[in-house]
């Protein structure tokens, strides 16, 4: 099989949480470790820090990742969901992982793992962690997938664990408070292995405490010393942080989500330098700096073009929409336009509650089928006062926003990472063909 065969094999022949939600998804950790054995273990040949958390999660870890790399590291990261293509999960020094590998893995260990039956989760996190192996990382930046308790990423034993935050969601799988879902997510935290925790709720709070306790793990909650102190917006439209420690650091990933983010890792930078790993200010600078183009982050407030303005953001949920909500309405322009859809496992009336009346909407859905039809979403829409129509699929939604917008105009692109994947795979393929029309012409 070729690479694209070995995707198409993976996508249709395991459980994909992405394409198909609960039933991809597969409690406990007996297929995980079974992998892991099976593969020799890979997951204790180099150092890792554990990322949780209901948001911000995939920020945190790319930006620490970046900071890593300008410490002069090789570094493993390892997130979810991708945007465009499948490799884009697994890096090493931001590069991904090479087709080659991915095809070869699969072709060598499927008569191991077919019979077990895992999920495309745990197959893909058994990938990671061998490639990192075989890539002899330094240290890896892992993701949590869902939740962590039972999540297959927690058979790592990790330097530091963090989690950045929590708020209702998934929560058909880790329960439907604030407390129960700290209390999955806080399964992350492991005997004598510190914890950095970036925001609590009077909620939460204690489910972290009694668990780091419990555990005899020293935890420091990153809100409570705030290592950033403020934000300057330069004439030139860059933000910078003023920080204890670091002195002005610049702010390239946009969202104003993004100052919270940035304490939860100055302060996880603090702590992995008390254990020992090098992290000087000048390497938190460049890596703040250059998160994008050392680990490939795209899709948080990820620009992608002036005149008009047009923003794309993977904020999927309540407590993402809390901060995207007041910063669409902070917009000065002519008109705000939205292309919106969300998937079925969210809560879609909640996050409509929170959205701006002002804007003109484009409502959409995603190509899978976890995705809420856009009629329906239109439906809802409208009973909150939103106005706007109804498109099949994201790119002619965002078609008709970009026909219809005027050069001060604000479009926005969000509500689901799979609403923002499809937007970046529609632009990429669109860019590819162009680039094969202008080198037939030549």
């Amino acid at each position: 099989m070729n690479y694209e065969e070995t995707l198409t094999y993976l996508f249709n022949s395991t459980p994909v949480f992405e394409h198909v939600g609960a039933s991809a998804y597969k409690e406990g950790l007996d297929n995980s470790l079974a992998l892991d054995r099976h593969l020799g273990h890979p997951h204790q040949q180099f150092r890792s820090v554990h990322i949780a958390g209901t948001n911000g999660k995939g920020s945190t870890a790319h930006t620490l990742a970046s900071i890593l790399q300008e410490s002069g590291y090789r570094v493993g990261l390892y997130t979810s969901p991708h945007l465009v293509d499948f490799r884009e999960r697994i890096r090493v020094d931001g590069l991904p992982i090479s087709k080659e590998y991915v095809v070869d893995f699969v072709r060598r260990e499927r008569p191991f793992f077919v019979p077990l039956h895992p999920s495309f989760f745990e197959l893909t996190t058994a990938m990671a962690f061998q490639y990192f192996a075989h890539r002899r990382v330094d240290i890896a930046v892992v993701e949590v997938g869902l939740g962590g308790r039972l999540d297959c990423t927690n058979i790592l034993s990790p330097l530091l664990s963090v989690i950045t935050n929590i708020s209702l969601d998934h929560t058909g799988f880790l329960g439907d408070t604030l407390e129960q879902i700290a209390r999955e997510k806080a399964g992350i935290i492991k005997p004598h292995i510190p914890v950095v925790i970036g925001e609590t709720t009077p909620e939460t709070r204690p489910v972290f405490l009694e668990t780091a306790q419990r555990n005899e793990a020293d935890i420091h909650f990153a809100q409570e010393e705030e290592e950033v102190t403020g934000q300057i917006c330069g004439t030139d439209g860059q933000t910078w942080l003023t920080t204890r420690s670091y002195g002005s650091l610049p702010l390239w990933l946009g969202g104003s989500y993004q100052l919270r983010n940035a304490n939860t890792i100055l302060y996880s930078v603090n702590e992995l330098r008390r254990l020992g790993i090098r992290c000087d200010e000048e390497a938190v600078r460049r890596g703040f700096s250059r998160v994008c183009e050392n680990t490939g982050l795209m899709g948080r407030w990820q620009r992608l073009q002036n005149r008009p303005t047009v923003i794309c953001d993977t904020g999927h949920n309540v407590g993402g929409w809390e901060y995207l909500s007041r910063q669409l309405k902070a917009q000065v322009c002519r008109q705000l336009r939205i292309v919106f859809g969300m998937v079925d496992d969210k809560d879609l009336d909640s996050v409509l509650a929170l959205l701006p009346q002002e804007a003109r909407y484009y409502f959409t859905q995603a190509e899978t089928h976890r995705a809420i039809p856009s009629g329906t979403v239109k439906e809802k829409a409208i009973q909150r006062g939103l106005v706007g129509e109804s498109y099949a699929d994201v790119p002619s939604a965002y078609r008709a926003a970009l026909s219809d917008a005027n050069p001060e105009d604000f479009v926005f692109v969000g509500g689901s990472s799979y609403v923002v994947a499809d937007l970046l795979t529609s632009l990429t393929s669109k860019d590819d063909q162009l680039a094969k029309s202008s080198s037939a012409s030549r």
